[in-house]
């Protein structure tokens, strides 16, 4: 049996906070040269981190190894404010490349922390993402919690003034399971402003791999291990009963997977080049030369975040730069 269909998630792939940290990096290297030095992947996949490396880019997770008066770029995920001091006192060009959606979970989680409240964060132990988060606030105002089954034995100072901010990338559903628990135990607790933090391009990829998953056999998600929402894309697929696996590449493809699979659904995690699933649709093709390729569109996104100021003064410092910027017609929000 061979596969007769190949349907196309979409939205799927670069959300605009992954287009913009990639964009970051790139125009640095154009307007300062290279190398220009990245804290941490500037997003979780090992070909974009390869692609920027050949281009000049060099990754660190020690600001020890980073020249004296380098570029240093924050990655997408956050960090926490006392590094970006840090960095600076050392005197590096810092450009902070988080993700606004990101920086939102920061300022909500400053403004509570201001107000007394304690705060149960829900995320990945060791994701870059929460440590930032919680670096914004004093030691003892926070805790974080990965699901619900945390919740029966947490301890927290007090009940009166609690709140829950959660990891952008999770899954939908896991965050809502843990709000219950978390409502259930602490009559009091309150909602950040939108009710939960999960980006929007992590909850539109997550419903369309639950509308991909319903119309396909197997689902295959492009996103590196390291990804937390392409991790997250390959539970919603099996949530919805459907076999998926999370891969980097075709590379990764056990052609066993593909028996007796009819219609196979591809999508991708937000951190996850567009050419890589062109090569993996163009693999698939080469065993089912007769399968036809469909886009499932699910939901629309035209979001776009502009450039970080941070780049922006920066290369106003110089003449290259200051042309760069007029060429590029980039403002300064400030």
């Amino acid at each position: 049996m061979m596969i007769s269909k190949i349907l196309l998630a979409k939205p799927r792939g670069f959300c605009a906070g992954v287009d913009r940290a990639i964009d970051v990096v790139e125009a640095a290297l154009e307007i300062f040269g290279a190398p220009v030095y990245v804290k941490h992947a500037i997003v979780h996949n090992i070909h974009v981190v390869e692609d920027l490396e050949k281009k000049g880019a060099i990754f660190v997770e020690d600001l020890d190894e980073v020249p004296a008066r380098s570029v240093l770029i924050f990655s997408a995920h956050g960090s926490p404010p006392k590094l970006k001091e840090e960095a600076k006192a050392r005197g590096f060009r810092v450009i902070d490349a988080t993700c606004p959606l990101v920086t939102k979970v920061h300022l909500e989680a400053k403004r509570y922390a201001n107000e007394g409240y304690f705060i149960i964060y829900i995320g990945h132990r060791g994701h870059p993402e929460p440590i930032g988060v919680m670096g914004e606030v004093p030691k003892g105002s926070i805790v974080l919690i990965e699901d619900a089954s945390e919740v029966g034995d947490l301890k927290v100072p007090q009940e009166e003034k609690l709140i829950y901010l959660n990891q952008t990338t999770l899954s939908l559903s896991d965050v809502k399971n843990t709000i219950d628990a978390l409502k259930k135990r602490f009559t009091k607790i309150i909602a950040p402003p939108t009710v939960w933090d999960i980006c929007f391009a992590t909850s539109n990829r997550q419903t369309a791999a639950r509308t991909l998953a319903k119309k396909s056999d197997l689902v295959l998600v492009i996103g590196s291990k390291t990804s937390s929402n392409s991790n997250r894309l390959r539970d919603v697929s099996e949530e919805e009963g459907t076999k998926a696996y999370l891969i980097d590449d075709e590379t990764m493809v056990d052609p066993k997977w593909f028996s007796g699979v009819k219609t196979l659904g591809i999508t991708s995690g937000a951190s996850a080049p567009e050419y890589l699933i062109d090569q993996l649709v163009n693999y698939v093709k080469k065993g089912n030369p007769n399968a036809v390729v469909e886009s499932l569109d699910v939901l629309k996104e035209e979001v776009k975040f502009p450039l970080p100021d941070d780049l922006v003064l920066l290369a106003r410092q110089s003449e290259k730069g200051a042309l760069w910027v007029e060429k590029h017609k980039v403002a300064s929000q400030r």
